[in-house]
């Protein structure tokens, strides 16, 4: 690989680490447009509530259908996603993956109480270029652990 080669490889891992933190960005500050933006138009969107399964408990095909899914956390008064370790691999030209690790917290107060739902996700992550920008083509997420406090 080549100089110029190398630094394009960066400035891809760069792209793709901004687009995982738009992702918890987007969710703590309720864009939901934002979050869509984020995914290809014929994306791919599992969730994986048993860790130990291979099949999904949700399964959303297309960026539109990702309005539900991302508006939900307006039932929340507040979140906050921490994300983690991001381990990105080129798989090809203008493609991606990576594992991605992510604390997610979740507040509601309700009649004078404090109610946090803390989710414990990793993400496996397909990332692929469209107009110039990466995007994710595919998001599989997996929830280790759901704690309520």
């Amino acid at each position: 690989m080549n100089l110029e080669q190398k630094i394009q490889q960066q400035e891809d891992r760069l792209a793709i680490k901004k687009l995982v933190d738009d992702y918890a960005f987007f969710a703590d500050t309720r864009n939901t447009q934002g979050q869509m933006n984020l995914f290809t138009e014929q994306t791919n969107f599992e969730v994986f509530y048993d860790p130990t399964s291979t099949t999904a408990t949700e399964i959303y095909t297309g960026r539109e259908a990702l309005f539900p899914v991302f508006d939900n956390l307006h039932t929340y008064d507040r979140t906050m996603h921490f994300v983690g370790q991001c381990d990105i691999h080129f798989t090809a030209e203008n493609q991606a993956t990576a594992n991605v690790y992510c604390i997610a917290h979740h507040w509601n107060f309700v009649e004078g109480q404090t109610k946090l739902m803390v989710a414990y996700l990793r993400y496996h992550d397909r990332f692929s270029v469209e107009n110039g920008k990466w995007l994710f083509s595919e998001r599989k997420i997996i929830v280790d652990c759901i704690e309520q406090r």
